[in-house]
């Protein structure tokens, strides 16, 4: 690679010439930074510092001799440079991943358990550690499906949970789902809401508040929605949009300033400050799917699968109580997806 390949400016010490090896991890550095265009979350889809982060990019800039990004306290964007290093180091990533798999050596398996702490998701991850071992299955935390659909797509991320019939048809068309709970939904009350020491909250009392579902979060439409039609002829509200809590200290804080109820399933891990009561009369149920890309092959979405599967079938998550609200699109989908699996 020449140095007039990126830059026909001087090029600083050392020169792109003196490096006859780029380590694949400079470029997986440069990639996520490019396509996040934050440094911050690009770390954390990386999982290493942000520090790190910074260093290696700067060292990948010193072996190329070009600089690759603009940073600013407000924003960071790719230079030309960047932009034409980009499609190449893609392809350079790419072709390591398919070298790894050809060798038997699989690349670890990405799944996106939406929430730390997130129960569903996180029981049928830790059973497929256990029946594949050998395998790596990296947690991830996309937030929310429709968020982790586009990385699905894009093959940054392998498997993610969520509502599939909350997805843009677009989107469904070219994933996959498989079924794996009908969950219990529930409500996140602060400590002094009128509410909050009853052991259940039938719906109607919530009528006349204002309960907040993620509305205006890019990342969970599906979500939002799903509220909407539960609250539809209630008298619930869904709140306004409002930043993303992000964190245990962030959500205690937001919950204290706004007061208002959150809607959530009954495996929402425990926050301080804050009660989680199941809601009753009728059961709202929240469809979670395993989801991943079509066409993807790897052991560990085969040992995720089948995790999902014996986990449901054990806990039957997939029994729906008599007295239990679905969306009927969301019935009509796991409904076609049985009759796919028992016609194949």
């Amino acid at each position: 690679m020449s140095p007039s390949s990126f830059s026909s400016s001087p090029s600083p010490s050392p020169s792109p010439a003196s490096s006859s090896f780029i380590e694949p991890r400079l470029l997986r550095a440069f990639v996520t930074v490019a396509e996040e265009l934050h440094f911050t979350r690009a770390a954390a889809r990386l999982y290493v510092a942000q520090q790190a982060l910074s260093r290696d990019v700067r060292r990948l800039e010193r072996e190329l001799g070009a600089e690759l990004f603009v940073r600013t306290t407000r924003q960071v964007t790719l230079t030309g440079d960047g932009e034409r290093l980009l499609p190449y180091a893609r392809r350079v990533l790419q072709a390591q991943d398919e070298l790894l798999a050809a060798c038997g050596q699989a690349r670890p398996l990405l799944v996106d358990l939406n929430s730390p702490g997130l129960g569903t998701p996180r029981r049928v991850l830790h059973r497929a550690r256990e029946l594949a071992p050998e395998q790596e299955l990296m947690a991830r935390y996309e937030s929310g499906l429709t968020g982790a659909a586009a990385e699905l797509i894009a093959g940054r991320l392998d498997a993610s949970f969520g509502r599939y019939a909350g997805l843009a048809p677009a989107l469904r068309n070219q994933l996959a789902h498989q079924p794996v709970r009908w969950e219990p939904m529930a409500i996140v009350l602060p400590e002094t809401h009128r509410l909050a020491s009853w052991e259940s909250v039938p719906l109607a009392e919530l009528a006349g508040e204002t309960v907040y579902a993620g509305a205006g979060n890019p990342r969970t439409p599906e979500w939002t929605d799903l509220a909407h039609r539960l609250f539809e002829g209630r008298g619930i509200e869904v709140a306004a949009p409002a930043p993303l809590a992000v964190g245990a200290e962030e959500f205690q804080r937001i919950m204290a300033k706004s007061g208002s109820p959150v809607l959530a399933v009954v495996s929402f891990p425990a926050m301080p400050g804050c009660v989680l009561r199941p809601l009753v009369d009728p059961v709202p149920l929240s469809p979670v799917s395993l989801v991943w890309r079509k066409g993807l092959a790897h052991p560990g979405l085969d040992a995720l699968r089948r995790a999902a599967a014996e986990t449901a079938a054990e806990e039957g998550w997939l029994r729906r109580p008599a007295d239990g609200w679905f969306p009927a699109m969301d019935i009509a989908l796991m409904n076609a997806h049985k009759r796919h699996v028992a016609n194949t």
